[in-house]
């Protein structure tokens, strides 16, 4: 059987360059402007609070562009990918953004066995990141390695409930086709497109994924010895995740045209280590 990792990394690898050349990830706009932060991160700026001076690791760190807003907003940071096609963007981004972060490849599991143990102040993980991990709670021991005591992980990540939706029906309905809770078989995904707008045609288009519950996600924080400090779900995603049924906002957030308040889409964790 194909390790998922391999499956997953072909993936990544091929649609990296693809990321980068995308307008959506406005790699252009980090150049010119040295202001600019991702929508990402200026989404949570009310909740991520002064990370000035701070030591921060962003783990699935893909090609960088959170890390280097991160950067921007003062924080001393480093990014880690498994994928060397996604880092190899990381590092032209960085540099061409005049932004003095690390990048460093490696699965996020390996972490702790990779950078400085309990040497960080802050763990971000950005959308789109943990669906891709089998083990929720590996992962939160993982987090706590990384963290001093004291240190945060800040999250943003897709709501399991809208992992867990259909949204393929002829009818437009949405209904609960998938898993809310972590299962020990994959989600086997066959998407031979990807989730910015681009031209590229790929090869590599199968991927192993999983949803993590909400509670699995803070039971296994709490279970490493981090204490919840804030949760906050969203009704919007920073990408349009049910096409055909959804409104861009000002800011750039997706949501349900109908009723968007039916639907949470992502959520915005936060987290201390004792």
């Amino acid at each position: 059987m194909t390790d998922y990792r391999t499956l997953n990394r072909a993936n990544w690898d091929e649609r990296a360059p693809a990321h980068a050349a995308s307008p959506d990830y406005a790699v252009d706009r980090f150049a010119a402007d040295p202001a600019y932060l991702s929508d990402v991160v200026r989404f949570d700026l009310p909740r991520l609070g002064d990370v000035a001076g701070l030591r921060g690791v962003h783990l699935q760190c893909h090609i960088g562009t959170d890390t280097v807003s991160l950067h921007r907003l003062g924080a001393r940071m480093t990014g880690l990918d498994f994928s060397p096609a996604s880092l190899a963007q990381a590092r032209v981004l960085a540099d061409r953004a005049g932004a003095a972060v690390d990048f460093v490849e490696s699965d996020v599991y390996d972490a702790p066995d990779v950078l400085p143990a309990g040497g960080f102040d802050l763990v971000y993980t950005g959308v789109g990141a943990l669906c891709w991990l089998p083990d929720i709670r590996r992962w939160a021991r993982v987090v706590a390695a990384l963290l001093r005591p004291g240190g945060r992980l800040f999250l943003r990540e897709g709501h399991p409930m809208l992992w867990a939706l259909d949204d393929a029906r002829a009818d437009g309905a949405l209904t609960v086709e998938h898993s809310y809770f972590e299962r020990p078989e994959p989600m086997v995904w066959q998407e031979d497109g990807t989730y910015v707008s681009t031209d590229a045609t790929f090869q590599h288009n199968t991927t192993h994924e999983w949803n993590h519950g909400l509670g699995e996600v803070v039971t296994a924080l709490i279970e490493a010895g981090l204490d919840l400090t804030m949760l906050q779900e969203h009704d919007s995603a920073p990408w349009d995740a049910l096409p055909g049924r959804q409104v861009r906002d000002a800011d750039g957030e997706w949501r349900l045209t109908d009723r968007p308040w039916r639907l949470a889409q992502t959520y915005t964790l936060q987290a201390r280590k004792r």
